[in-house]
C-alpha cells in the first residue's frame, strides 16, 4: 500500500497542485489530510507554510504492480548487463587476421619512422646544426550537410528475422519473470519501425512507474533486434495503450498547469521527464495564448517550466 506523502507551499491550494505534479494524478485521485493550513503571520513576519498528507489512490492494476515492480526491474538490469557483457565479448571476437595484420603493418611502419627521426637527430646534433622545425599541417575537410536519411528497403525475409528476433527475446524475458503474454510483432515500412504490443493478465507490472519498465524493455528489445542490422530499426513497445493512455494524462496535466500559471501568475516547475514525455507538454501548452515552455537542466533531471508569456 502506498504510505502517505508530506507536501508543503504557502497555502493549501499549493500544496495540493505540488502534490498533484509530483504524483501525475488529479485531485480527485488523492486522499489528502490538511495538517496545516499554514499563516501569513504579521506583516510577513512569523509566517507558517500550509502542510498536508497526500496519498495516491491506487487501482488494481497498480496494487499488482506495487508488489511486484521490484522483481521486474532486477530482472530487467540483469538482462541488460548480460546484453553488454555479450556485446563486449562479440566486438573482441569480431577483429579478423586481417585487421590485425594491418596494425601490425601500422605500428611496424611507425616503428621505422621513429628509428629514422632518432638518427636524424643524432646527425644533426653531430654537425651543431639546428634541426628544421616542421610545421603540422592538418587538412580540414569541409562539413557536408546532413541529409535526412531515407527508411531502408527491407526484404520479406530481414522483416521475419527482426520478428524473430524480437518475439524470442522478449518471450524469454516473459517466461523468466512467469508472465503469459501474447505478441503482436508488425512492420511499418513507412518509417521503419518495429512495433510490438503485447496483452495478458498482468500487463500492468511490465509498464513499470511511468512506464520506467515499458521503456527499459524497449530499449534491450532495440539492443537485440539491432545486433546483427546493417541499418538501424526502431523498436517501439506498448500494451494495453498505454502509450496513448499516458499521452492523454499529460496533456490534461498541461491544461491544468497551464491554467494555474495563467491564474496566479508564477511559473510552474515540472518534474523530470523523458524527451518524449517533455515534447507532449510542450505541444499541448504550445497554442496558449497566456503561457509558455521552455526545458532546462541535463538529462536524465531535465524538466519544463511552465511560465507567463513576456508580452
Amino acid at each position: 500500500m502506498m504510505d502517505y506523502i508530506e507536501f508543503s507551499a504557502k497555502t493549501v491550494e499549493d500544496a495540493i497542485t505540488k502534490a498533484c505534479i509530483e504524483l501525475a494524478v488529479s485531485s480527485d485521485r488523492l486522499e489528502i489530510q490538511i495538517i496545516s493550513e499554514g499563516s501569513s503571520g504579521f506583516l510577513g513576519f512569523g509566517s507558517k507554510p500550509a502542510v498536508i498528507k497526500v496519498k495516491k489512490q491506487l487501482d488494481e492494476e497498480e496494487l499488482a504492480l506495487l508488489e511486484r515492480e521490484k522483481a521486474v526491474e532486477a530482472e530487467a538490469a540483469a538482462a541488460k548487463e548480460a546484453e553488454k557483457k555479450a556485446a563486449a565479448a562479440e566486438a573482441v571476437t569480431i577483429k579478423t587476421q586481417e585487421e590485425i595484420s594491418r596494425e601490425e603493418d601500422y605500428l611496424n611502419t611507425e616503428k621505422s619512422h621513429k628509428s629514422k627521426n632518432r638518427r636524424n637527430k643524432k646527425k644533426a646534433k653531430a654537425e651543431k646544426r639546428p634541426e628544421p622545425v616542421k610545421e603540422a599541417v592538418r587538412s580540414e575537410k569541409p562539413k557536408k550537410e546532413r541529409k535526412e536519411e531515407p527508411v531502408p528497403v527491407r526484404t520479406e525475409e530481414e522483416i521475419a528475422a527482426l520478428k524473430e528476433s524480437a518475439e524470442e527475446f522478449l518471450m524469454k524475458v516473459f517466461t523468466a519473470m512467469e508472465i503469459p503474454a501474447e505478441l503482436t510483432i508488425s512492420y511499418n515500412e513507412q518509417d521503419g519501425s518495429l512495433n510490438v504490443d503485447f496483452e495478458g493478465d498482468d500487463m500492468g507490472m511490465l509498464i513499470g512507474k511511468r512506464g520506467q519498465t515499458l521503456d527499459s524493455l524497449q530499449y534491450l528489445t532495440s539492443l537485440v533486434v539491432n545486433k546483427n542490422c546493417k541499418e538501424h530499426v526502431r523498436v517501439k513497445l506498448d500494451t494495453e495503450d498505454y502509450r496513448k493512455r499516458r499521452k492523454e494524462t499529460l496533456e490534461n496535466l498541461a491544461k491544468n498547469i497551464a491554467s494555474k500559471v495563467k491564474k496566479t501568475g508564477k511559473s510552474v516547475v515540472l518534474e523530470p521527464m523523458n524527451p518524449y514525455e517533455r515534447r507532449i507538454i510542450h505541444s499541448a501548452i504550445q497554442p496558449n495564448k497566456y503561457v509558455e515552455t521552455y526545458s532546462e537542466g541535463n538529462e536524465p533531471y531535465r524538466h519544463i517550466v511552465v511560465t507567463l508569456k513576456k508580452n
